[in-house]
C-alpha cells in the first residue's frame, strides 16, 4: 500500500495569483483546514491554512520568530481584527504561503504516509518526483474514508 490509495487526486487547490480574500472564502466555506497553491503549471508551492490567516490579523509582535509568546495585556476588538484582515484581501496568497509543511510522493509507503499526516497535523501534498506537479492531497477525513470503510 502506497500514499496513493489515500490521496484524492482532485483536490480544491488555490493559484498563487489568488487573494487572500479569495483563500479566506473558500476555506470558511467548506471548512477547509488547509488548502495547497499551486502556480500555473500546476506546480505546488505550499499550503495555506487557518493558521496562515490567523497570522495576519494578530500583532506582528507575537507571531515573529521569537516573537512574545502571550499577550495578555493587549486587547483588540473584532472591528480591529476585521480592519487587519481588510488591509490584505487583495495581496496574493503566497503572502501567507507554509513551505515548509513536508510533502509525500504517490509511492510513499502508507504507514510513513500516516505517520506524516500525524506529524504534520495538515492535509499532506502529494507531489510528483522531479517536476514538483501536485497529483492530489491526503487528508485526515480521505485516511477515515479509506480505514472505516
Amino acid at each position: 500500500m502506497t500514499a496513493a490509495l489515500f490521496m484524492d487526486p482532485e483536490p480544491t487547490v488555490l493559484r498563487d495569483t489568488d487573494t487572500v480574500g479569495a483563500a479566506a472564502e473558500q476555506i470558511m466555506a467548506h471548512r477547509y483546514r488547509s488548502l495547497p497553491v499551486v502556480d500555473a503549471e500546476g506546480r505546488y508551492l505550499g499550503i495555506i491554512g487557518v493558521n496562515g490567516m490567523l497570522r495576519l490579523v494578530l500583532p506582528t509582535a507575537a507571531v515573529m520568530e521569537k516573537g512574545l509568546t502571550n499577550i495578555p495585556y493587549m486587547s483588540t476588538t473584532l472591528d480591529e481584527l476585521r480592519a487587519r484582515l481588510q488591509k490584505v484581501v487583495d495581496q496574493p496568497v503566497t503572502i501567507c504561503l507554509d513551505t515548509d509543511v513536508p510533502t509525500v510522493g504517490p509511492d510513499t509507503p502508507s504507514l510513513d504516509t500516516l505517520l506524516t499526516l500525524y506529524r504534520t497535523k495538515t492535509a499532506l501534498a502529494v507531489v510528483e518526483k522531479g517536476t514538483g506537479r501536485l497529483l492530489g492531497v491526503i487528508s485526515y477525513f480521505d485516511v477515515g474514508r479509506r480505514i472505516v470503510g
